[in-house]
């Protein structure tokens, strides 16, 4: 299988245009109860396609990428922020790439502009992962925390692999920038940081789910009002294609795949059993749906 590399990521940015603009900031959005749930863009990576599809069966690939549109030999996935509102939080999942990961991502602060919320609103900023495009965009133009009245939050497993300093020694060599980005962006919010458990209701409404594999410590969070939920994957379920319709197969985006793989297939048993709506980063037109049954896999539904 093929590894994420340093290097294909950054052939990736090397390829993309130089500037974008967002046309849509504010994506998707829908109730809870009460609560609401807004998708904000952070922009869009572009990796080459062959670093996803070429270690994957070719035969049974080219029959599953058929119903969908992916010309070209570029993948261009959204980054889309899950903003949680109700009537006491502003709570932002992951704070996106900042300026120093590729050139067409890193557009939070526009879309935050353009709902008419200032920094300063956000009361808790709430991690899925230590992946470039979900942490990087920690620090503002003076290298301090962008949310600088928030409450920061990370699950226990994933703040202690990425802080520990022997993971930059351990790590696929293709990983270790990763490594250094995450633990300097970690040492500035070692006195801001609340670690939390698998299971914990980390605020009300908003309980965290571990799903491992991705990153060692990886956590979605269930999002509940009354009979109402929906669940945000991070990138546990990483895109709308192969992660739906062929569960089982391995990413080399995932830095364990088999346990990825069997986070997968729990989280699909739980959103499809539920009837759970999804926010997804990576999923396309904000992310917002969910997920239905679709021959040996699973098909995602726009909201």
């Amino acid at each position: 299988n093929q590894m994420l590399t340093r290097r294909k990521l950054l052939m990736g940015a090397a390829l993309a245009p130089a500037f974008s603009m967002i046309a849509k900031p504010v994506l998707s959005e829908i109730t809870l109860g009460s609560a609401r749930v807004t998708t904000l863009s952070d922009g869009n990576l572009t990796l080459p396609k062959s670093m996803f599809f070429d270690a994957l069966p070719q035969d049974e690939l080219a029959v599953v990428l058929q119903d969908f549109d992916l010309a070209g030999a570029q993948l261009m996935p959204e980054c889309n922020l899950a903003l949680y509102q109700d009537d006491a939080h502003k709570v932002l999942f992951d704070v996106g790439s900042g300026p120093d990961f590729m050139p067409d991502a890193g557009k939070l602060q526009a879309s935050l502009d353009a709902l008419g919320l200032s920094n300063a609103d956000i009361t808790h900023v709430v991690f899925t992962h230590c992946h470039p495009d979900h942490l990087w965009g920690l620090f503002d133009d003076f290298d301090e925390p962008m949310f600088s009245q928030a409450t920061y939050m990370m699950g226990r497993v994933e703040w202690d692999y990425w802080w520990d300093p022997e993971t930059v020694n351990t790590i696929d060599e293709g990983r270790t920038v990763f490594a250094v980005g995450a633990k300097r962006r970690l040492e500035a919010l070692e006195d801001q940081i609340t670690l939390f458990e698998d299971g914990a209701e980390i605020l009300p409404g908003i309980a965290a789910f571990m799903t491992p594999g991705h990153t060692p410590g990886h956590m979605s969070f269930e999002l509940r009002q009354g009979s109402q939920s929906a669940m945000i994957l991070g990138d546990a379920i990483g895109n709308h294609h192969i992660s739906f319709r062929k569960p089982s197969w391995f990413s080399p985006s995932d830095q364990d795949q088999e346990r990825a793989v069997r986070s997968r297939q729990l989280l699909f048993d739980r959103l499809v059993n539920e009837q759970m709506q999804v926010v997804g980063f990576h999923l396309p037109n904000g992310g917002l749906g969910h997920a239905q049954k679709h021959q040996d896999g699973y098909k995602f539904v726009q909201a």
